[in-house]
This record gives C-alpha cells, structure tokens and sequence, in this order.
C-alpha cells in the first residue's frame, strides 16, 4: 500500500524557452526497421504503420546548466510517401549533428571532416552530444513541446564547443570509410 498524504505537491512542468541553446546528448529509440539496400540497421529505424514515413526517435538530454537532465524528444526523417524533404531535412540534420559534435565548420571538406562524416552510422550517432537550440512546437492535440530541429556547428553565434571525445566514431571506422560522399544511410 502507497501512503501518498505527505508527498509534495506536484510542481507544473514548463516548457525551455524557444531558442534556448544546450549541450545535449542523443539517444535513438530502437524503432526495429531495417533495410539492408539503404544500410538501415540494428533496428534503429522506426516505421509508422499508417503513414509509411521512416523516422529515427530520438530523445535529447539536455548535459548541463539551468535545464540539466531534462529530456526533450524528436524525430529525425529518413523517409517519407510525400517526397523527399523529410528526408533531406533529415539528413541535414544528421550532418550538422556531427559537425557540431567534432567542431567541423558547415563548409570544411577538410579530409578529417569529409573522413569523419563518411564513417557515420546509427550506432555512432546513439549517444553523440552537440549543441542544439531549442525550439517549440504545437502537436496535433494542440499541446505545445519542446522539440530539437537544429544543431549548432562553429558557424553559429551560441555554439558550446565540441563534444568530440564523446562521439562514438572510432579511427578503424574513419580509416576505411569512403570519402567521396555522405554514407549510405544517409542516401
């Protein structure tokens, strides 16, 4: 039996202003999609039944300062029946992700960035930490959330230096991947 007379009241959960920038951790959700022909996984890839869209669920643990251990939730596109924006949002994403976490610029094509953004995967994205601003959406109960759309790469005003030490890439992953282009997850 719970005796739940002399907890403390609840308190409201508020929301992190929009445009707030953290340092954050992501985690994908295991969503069991995979798809050999598009180098989809270890069941990071999550497909909803109704709509057909491919995402990767991922959840944002903010690392430090005032909003430390909050936790925000995303989706990441990879595939949608619409057309190809989800996805190449997605992969936008995805890269500026790793240029925030490395400390690339948007425009280095140095061989260490091409190298590094070429030997990405899912499994090297789960628990990468980069700065991200904060945004805030409405969802479709009309319930406002805070949501991760944007990570800050050296380019940007706020940017909190990178993570690099954290990233989960490893230099036998760098050493025999391909420079010529992103990986093909990202495809």
């Amino acid at each position: 039996m719970l005796h739940l007379n002399d907890a403390e009241t609840q308190q409201p959960f508020t929301l992190i202003d929009a445009g707030t920038i953290v340092k954050v951790r992501m985690d994908i959700r295991p969503g069991g999609h995979d798809d050999a022909e598009k180098g989809w996984d270890g069941g990071y890839a999550k497909k909803n039944k109704e709509t057909g869209s491919i995402y990767l669920d991922c959840q944002f643990t903010v690392m430090e300062g005032d909003y430390a251990k909050r936790k925000i939730w995303s989706k990441i596109g990879l595939h949608s029946e619409k057309g190809p924006n989800w996805h190449n949002m997605g992969k936008s994403f995805m890269k500026a992700i790793v240029d925030s976490a490395y400390g690339f610029s948007r425009k280095d094509q140095s061989e260490k960035a091409v190298t590094t953004r070429n030997a990405c995967s899912f499994h090297s994205l789960n628990g990468i930490e980069f700065t991200a601003r904060i945004d805030i959406e409405t969802d479709d109960k009309g319930k406002k959330k805070n949501i991760i759309q944007t990570a800050l790469t050296v380019d940007d005003d706020g940017y909190l230096g990178s993570s690099s030490g954290s990233a989960s890439l490893t230099a036998s992953s760098v050493a025999s991947s391909h420079t010529s282009s992103l990986p093909s997850w990202a495809k």
